[in-house]
């Protein structure tokens, strides 16, 4: 089935409006995330995915760099937490936030991944 011919989809007994899915999919054709999708279909491939469909690709990249948004946000939002209980001479505007395992690994707590620092450094 062609995206631009598709009006209506039946998927699991259940009739869709085609036409928000297929603006969708056309939109993700034109849209560049920014995982490349060469990064995201070399993954895939590792871990025994092949995608003939390139939209998928693309949905999956979407998917990640959203994810990343969300754990950099949350990340910066615990900097903004630590920085302002602590005593700083700087203004707002003036302000510059740096990205630390102290404020990064809380944020990837709250997703289920654990971050530990290695016994020693090299």
């Amino acid at each position: 089935m062609n995206i631009n011919e598709a009006t209506d989809m039946e998927i699991e007994g259940r009739q869709l409006a085609g036409q928000p899915l297929a603006d969708f999919l056309q939109q993700l054709e034109d849209y560049s995330p920014t995982i490349p999708d060469a990064a995201t279909a070399a993954y895939l491939n590792t871990a025994g995915f092949h995608a003939s469909d390139p939209r998928i690709v693309r949905l999956i990249s979407l998917a990640a760099q959203k994810f990343i948004s969300d754990i950099a946000n949350d990340a910066l939002q615990h900097c903004k937490v630590r920085s302002s209980n602590q005593t700083s001479k700087t203004k707002g505007k003036d302000r510059r936030y740096i990205l630390t395992m102290e404020d990064l690994a809380p944020a990837l707590a709250e997703y289920g991944i654990t971050v530990r620092k290695p016994p020693y450094y090299v």
